[in-house]
């Protein structure tokens, strides 16, 4: 898929759902609930129980969604995440043979990074977009804001201590969109199997971004 295709899908959605998962059913579930909220751009992080099998499951499940993956260490892993169906792929570093490995076979590839020398060095190995992680632990949406007018070419998308109140404030920051795990899945929900609850976190996490 070309990384303009992404980047529009980027642009329509404004976040992904990260999801790790102890369990392959709950990880189905988590998926199925955060569509139900209208989010339409939905990770599996490589390290979730059955990872490949649950990629390739949703891919059937949920046509209108991008399923991707995230947590690739190296090449081989980013290989058989692609073979299994992963329509994008995240890292939370960066490997130039990654990024190389992705980019000959057309999959987007948002490696992660947190200086600018990373973020620019990531970006001119071929990354699609960088992945700016763990954000909040570096000034969170001020930090975004203050790298916008030096790489404003460079599409960001911060992970690590997103939350729905800052959503927002991220894109408005400069971010082309935001990554959201342990805000749209709080453990409690999962372990009652809340998944109403869920789809009312993506619901109200879509609202504000729109």
């Amino acid at each position: 898929m070309p990384n303009q295709v992404w980047l529009s899908q980027l642009k329509i959605h404004r976040a992904i759902a990260v999801i790790r998962a102890p369990k392959m059913v709950w990880g189905e579930k988590m998926a199925l609930a955060v569509a139900s909220g209208g989010m339409g751009l939905i990770e599996i992080t490589w390290n979730c129980d059955r990872a490949p099998e649950l990629i390739s499951q949703l891919r059937s499940q949920l046509p209108n969604c991008m399923i991707g993956t995230g947590t690739l260490f190296n090449v081989q892993e980013l290989q058989e995440a692609i073979a299994c169906g992963a329509q994008f792929l995240f890292s939370p570093h960066t490997d130039p043979e990654m990024i190389k490995a992705a980019v000959a076979k057309n999959i987007p590839m948002i490696p992660g990074a947190l200086t600018p020398t990373e973020i620019i060095t990531a970006w001119n190995y071929g990354a699609s977009c960088v992945k700016v992680f763990p954000v909040q632990s570096v000034g969170g949406t001020n930090y975004i804001k203050s790298l916008q007018e030096p790489l404003g070419h460079i599409p960001l998308i911060p992970t690590g201590g997103v939350m729905l109140e800052n959503a927002r404030a991220f894109l408005e920051a400069g971010a082309v969109a935001v990554g959201l795990s342990g805000e749209l899945f709080p453990k409690k929900w999962v372990l009652e199997e809340n998944w109403d609850g869920i789809t009312e976190q993506a619901k109200a996490l879509m609202q504000r971004l729109h």
